[in-house]
């Protein structure tokens, strides 16, 4: 029954609708409405036909409705008070995170991150392009109260330039004409141009992901996977192995530099990879200069040579040429001559123990087989916003772009790890070169001029840890988009040259080098980073609404089709891929004109996100004497996990943000074109701006991400 509160002017006898609450301070809530009783809908009527009751009824229900609605507006202004501090928080956060910032200015280490020279040219072209924009600002919208409204130019012009120039007036009228003038005349046409240029290229590489994506949906709708010629087959979805009998000698090699957030679970995770103990040898390759790190590298190794394993630990004193030297000098070892093939993991990567069960049976009777790539997998995917970003772009990459280039073509870009190569294609090839920052990639290409064929299994992952400070993600980017122009240049010649058919050394020059590594960054930051605020201020070049809004949200929503989850971050991805164009767009700068900052090698910081929990099912899966070595003590692993967390808690490194200028630029640039967008009431535009502009502002304010150590 209802509590009497909601029983005034009703009488005890009848039993209507009640409705059951209960105070949570501060505010009411609504925990049960019952339906109401039958005697509540059967309504009395006269012999007549006329309604007794109906009156009363509906007076009630009138009533108790009230009581409903008052309950649900009590509620809803209980969470609007709730607005106020949780905004409040927000701001504080934004201070305290912007007060214990860095500008990207600073140094690390004592030593520049980027070629000064470099950056100081790009941020001046940035800055230029912003005090230019504010004083338009003004002197638009002084135009704008004097009543000058956008029209048609020419009409402008016949108004203004027969005005003398006698008074402070008349002179801002004459000067405000001139303007008008020099935009139409000079301006316009070659913004217009430059504008039309670019959304040809930005049409051109939207028919390409169309293309991919619909191979993509084709691969899905014919269930086509790669399947190994041999034998011996290992089921993809159950992990049965069928007359497995194929076990060649594989190198395993593990390089790594200064990584002691996760050096134990990749070497733990590969020694516990199900092969024949006298069929397998791993290599850890420690480029680290830290000797605290190489010490516990060289324990590890050690521990598991006393458990059983094959494994060896290789330091280099000189240490030239980052990746590539270390894998090259490895490779120059005598022992390597006995093995066919080469598993890659980089330190954060955690195979799973069939991972080699998947992947080498692909190699038996097909001897034009070179490289089987898997696909990664994100243990902190879900860690924060930019975790998730990333995981869409990267889901995009695997899921659609290597997995149809591999169907179709038999060639995509080496990953750099969770890869198993044949080492007589990395000799055929030239092996592995320090000419360029992106040494995977480089192999990549010399495997494929000189014949040799690719496979990429989409349905078999490797975990590995996703950048989770922009900081970190900044540089990742900068190395991974100026090392192919790098790339670009010295092996331009070689493809022109190369016996593949004309059609392969289409797709490698124009669609994987120019389209993807080259256009893509340019057309992005340049359209809607410069000509699109620039639009704004010489309104006679014009943008269509369609390439603000409508391409863009498609394509956004193709990319975004491979990760269904993340569909909620749509609109924060359209506007990140934009807003990391800057970054972008200056490394492939740096890497087509060979700038200093373009041979800069940053190894991507890692926060071992695998959890205890990860390495004890790591060790449950793992096989257990069945290759005569034992499983590692669980209990000493947990003590050192622990010992590492009080380190972390001992050391309280104070972290901070960087301020980048860059993107701070670019947020008051595109803000102040999104301000002078409403003088012409261009909608589209304006919000596109105003949320691009506060994308850049969230980004340079490093608000994005973790705070850095």
């Amino acid at each position: 029954m209802a509590p009497p509160l909601f029983n005034w002017g009703v009488k005890d006898t009848h039993r209507g609708t009640p409705v059951v609450v209960k105070m949570e301070n501060p505010n009411w809530s609504m925990v049960e409405l019952e339906g109401p009783e039958e005697e509540d809908l059967m309504i009395q009527t006269s012999p007549s036909g006329v309604s007794r009751d109906k009156g009363k009824g509906r007076g009630k229900n009138a009533k108790q409705l009230t009581w409903v609605l008052l309950l649900k507006a009590h509620r809803a202004a209980g969470c609007l008070t709730s607005l106020a501090p949780a905004l409040w928080g927000l701001v504080s956060a934004v201070k305290r995170r912007v007060a214990a910032g860095k500008t990207d200015t600073d140094t690390d280490g004592g030593r520049e991150l980027e070629n000064p020279t470099v950056k100081t040219r790009f941020y001046s072209c940035i800055k230029l392009f912003l005090w230019l924009s504010v004083f338009l600002l003004f002197f638009e919208v002084a135009a704008y109260f004097k009543g000058w409204h956008f029209g048609a130019a020419r009409l402008q012009l016949e108004h203004f330039l027969w005005a003398p120039a006698f008074g402070v007036k008349d002179l801002f009228a004459w000067l405000y004409a001139r303007w008008v003038l020099v935009r139409v005349e000079y301006l316009a046409p070659p913004l217009q141009f430059l504008t039309n240029a670019c959304i040809v290229l930005f049409l051109i590489q939207s028919m390409d992901r169309l293309v991919l994506c619909l191979g993509c949906f084709w691969i899905r709708f014919k269930k086509i996977k790669p399947v190994p010629k041999g034998g011996d087959v290992v089921d993809l979805e159950s992990g049965e192995r069928k007359s497995f009998s194929f076990f060649p000698m594989v190198l395993v090699q593990i390089p790594m530099c200064n990584e002691k957030e996760v050096y134990q679970q990749s070497i733990a995770a590969v020694c516990n990879l199900d092969w024949p103990k006298g069929k397998v040898l791993i290599q850890v390759l420690d480029d680290s200069d830290d000797p605290t790190t190489q010490l516990l590298i060289k324990e590890e190794v050690q521990k598991w040579q006393h458990e059983g394993a094959n494994i060896l630990y290789r330091h280099r004193v000189i240490r030239n040429g980052y990746k590539a030297g270390n894998l090259k000098s490895a490779m120059n070892c005598s022992y390597v001559k006995d093995y066919e093939f080469v598993a890659i993991f980089d330190a954060d990567f955690q195979p799973t123990p069939d991972f080699l069960k998947k992947t080498v049976p692909h190699f038996k009777d097909n001897d034009e087989l070179g490289l089987v790539q898997a696909r990664w997998s994100f243990v902190n995917k879900d860690e924060n916003l930019l975790t998730r970003l990333q995981n869409i772009n990267l889901s995009f990459h695997f899921e659609v772009e290597q997995q149809v280039n591999g169907i179709f073509i038999n060639f995509f870009g080496f990953n750099g790890t969770a890869g198993v190569w044949r080492i007589k294609a990395l000799e055929d090839s030239g092996g592995w070169l320090e000419r360029t920052t992106v040494e995977d990639m480089d192999i990549a290409v010399r495997a494929h001029l000189h014949g040799w064929k690719f496979i990429f299994l989409n349905d078999v992952e490797c975990q590995c840890e996703l950048p989770e400070s922009y900081e970190a993600y900044r540089k990742q980017q900068h190395r991974w988009h100026s090392g192919p122009m790098q790339l670009f240049r010295l092996c331009l010649p070689d493809i022109i040259r190369s016996k593949i058919s004309v059609w392969k050394k289409f797709n490698m020059i124009f669609l994987f080098f120019l389209l993807r590594k080259l256009i893509l960054p340019f057309y992005s930051f340049t359209l809607f980073c410069i000509i699109l605020p620039m639009t704004m201020f010489v309104p006679e070049a014009e943008l269509p609404a369609w390439v603000v809004c409508y391409i863009p949200a498609a394509m956004s929503f193709l990319n975004i089709l491979p990760a269904p989850k993340a569909f909620p971050f749509i609109v924060p991805y359209l506007l990140f891929e934009n807003t990391m164009s800057v970054t972008k767009f200056n490394a492939m700068i740096s890497g087509l004109f060979q700038l200093g900052s373009a041979y800069e090698w940053v190894v991507t910081k890692k926060s071992g996100r695998s959890s205890e929990g990860d390495l004890v099912s790591l060790i449950e899966k793992g096989p257990k004497h069945q290759r005569g070595s034992s499983a590692p003590d669980l209990e000493e692993m947990k003590e050192e996990l622990r010992m590492q967390e009080q380190q972390k808690a001992s050391k309280k490194k104070k972290k901070h943000n960087r301020i980048y200028m860059k993107e701070l630029a670019l947020a008051f640039l595109l803000l102040t074109a999104s301000a002078r967008s409403l003088l012409s009431a261009q909608g589209i535009h304006f919000y596109f701006l105003l949320f691009q502009g506060i994308s850049f502002l969230l980004v340079g304010l490093d608000l994005i991400g973790e705070q850095v150590d």
